[in-house]
């Protein structure tokens, strides 16, 4: 089993972990904001396509203007850095 550690921020200071405070900005905006989610699924499909886009497609500047999915690859990855989803992933999500 992993471990996992409990980090709370305190309360109305968001520059505790500015990282999730930029990546909650990010997915409201591009994500939650711009649809309209009809069924449970319907927000299942709609976030992972975000998902996606995010972690497999879009640079990041942090990491050179690669996308995430890059580090996995190793970075001197060629071709399309789109990795397949596992099948085993529960309800779609990864």
């Amino acid at each position: 089993m992993n471990a996992v550690t409990l980090d709370f921020s305190r309360p109305g200071k968001p520059t505790d972990n500015a990282y999730i405070e930029s990546f909650n900005g990010k997915f409201r905006t591009e994500c939650l904001n711009q649809h309209w989610f009809m069924t449970l699924d319907d927000a299942r499909q709609k976030m992972e396509d975000w998902r996606v886009d995010y972690n497999e497609v879009r640079p990041h500047s942090a990491i050179g203007n690669k996308p995430p999915i890059w580090l996995m690859n190793g970075s001197g990855a060629t071709g399309s850095p789109k990795a397949k989803k596992p099948e085993n992933s529960p309800a779609g999500w990864s």
